[in-house]
């Protein structure tokens, strides 16, 4: 009797550890999740909030496959940065100011706003170690939130990458990037909050070519210029 209730036990036993193994969902595998799903994205549209430095822009991010990008903020009003796979164009309308830079497509991360994209996912997974901040279950976005998220922590295995720091909030049902939290070598911390998405549009790449004010004063090659 008691070795039939021992086997009974390990059986038991068995069967409760292999079903919690196979609930075990490393952090790495979760991004590859994520990474995956972004793939069958070819555009999306947001509502961004961005914080730095305590100042807060505000304003909807348009992005196209593979690397067409728009910001029209409404915080400051009427600024925008463009980039259209070659020129990246930023007004800011205080200074009447419209900077031109080429940009030329290589592997960096360093700029935040494309990181929740299909191509940003790819590189951060090749430059990025990954690991769960608090586990693989769902934790508030932030204290007194009751948004649930799921939170990675991504730790960049060459210094020759601009953030030392990457932490990724992601929709544990929508497999988006909720917010990203991008800390650089120089511990200043940049938050990108991105909510309301609307997946799939079909976005016309006209989306992404900016008609700036021809009143305003144009800089090119801003990056280089002293």
């Amino acid at each position: 009797m008691k070795k039939c209730l021992l086997c009974i036990f390990l059986a038991c036993f068995t069967l409760v550890m292999g079903t919690a193994q196979s609930t075990i969902l490393t952090a790495s595998a979760f991004f590859r999740e994520i990474s995956d799903n972004y793939q069958t994205i070819n555009d999306y549209e947001a509502l961004i909030k961005i914080t730095a430095n305590d100042e807060n822009m505000e304003g909807s991010v348009s992005f196209k496959r593979p690397n067409l990008l728009r910001i029209d903020f409404t915080n400051p009003d009427t600024q925008v940065i463009c980039y259209n796979g070659d020129l990246l164009t930023i007004y800011l309308p205080g200074a009447h100011a419209i900077l031109n830079q080429t940009v030329q497509s290589d592997d960096s991360t360093s700029n935040g706003t494309s990181l929740a994209t299909p191509n940003g996912l790819t590189l951060m997974s090749r430059y990025y170690s990954v690991a769960y901040e608090t586990g693989q279950d769902a934790v508030p976005l932030e204290d007194g939130s009751d948004e649930k998220v799921i939170k990675l922590v991504l730790s960049r295995k060459s210094s020759s990458e601009g953030f030392r720091i990457i932490r990724l909030s992601i929709n544990p049902e929508t497999k988006l990037i909720r917010r990203v939290e991008a800390t650089t070598t120089k511990n200043e911390i940049f938050i990108f909050d991105f909510t309301e998405y609307a997946l799939n549009q079909d976005i016309p790449d006209t989306r992404f070519v900016y008609d700036a004010p021809s009143s305003a004063n144009n800089y090119n090659n801003f990056l280089y210029s002293e």
